[in-house]
């Protein structure tokens, strides 16, 4: 009676096993799948990632890189122009030309690598130093190299201008 049962079991269990072994992939010719990837790189999703700005130490433009817990607008970016150097740039001798009320910012990409950037004060009102921080930061954060960069705030214009460090 005891091998009756195993008998059964066993042939239970193997029905299944059976079944599912003649489901297999079948054999098949070379897919075509169309032209390999192609194109820019996504920025990456890790947690840390470095920002570009330009700030001023000894009346010259500097680029200092800043890490920051999450990618940033281009026009967040400019806006930590005009809130200043940390405690920690302010130590070491840098400044910033771009003033307060310049932000908030806003970044517009034209054709052929031209950006528009708007801000809250007349353009005409900033410095060299200034322009050349917003100019120079915003080539940096740009996804691609622009060429030329204007100004635009108050009716006023300034540029297009490339980053001359």
């Amino acid at each position: 009676m005891r091998t009756r049962l195993a008998s059964r079991i066993l042939a239970a269990s193997l029905i299944p096993l059976i079944a599912a072994a003649g489901c297999g992939v079948r054999p098949s010719d070379v897919i075509p799948a169309g032209d390999p990837p192609s194109g820019r790189i996504a920025p990456s999703t890790s947690t840390s990632t470095t920002i570009t700005l330009y700030l001023v130490k000894n009346g010259r433009l500097s680029a200092m890189r800043r890490p920051s817990d999450r990618p940033l607008f281009q026009a967040d970016t400019l806006a930590l122009l005009a809130a200043g150097p940390t405690p920690q740039e302010q130590a070491h001798g840098f400044t910033t030309d771009v003033p307060p009320q310049a932000a908030p910012f806003t970044v517009t990409p034209k054709p052929a690598g031209h950006l528009v950037v708007t801000l809250s004060t007349p353009a005409g009102d900033l410095s060299t130093l200034a322009v050349g921080q917003i100019v120079c930061t915003a080539a940096a954060t740009a996804p691609e190299s622009p060429a030329q960069i204007t100004l635009i705030g108050a009716g006023q214009s300034v540029g297009p201008q490339n980053c001359r460090k």
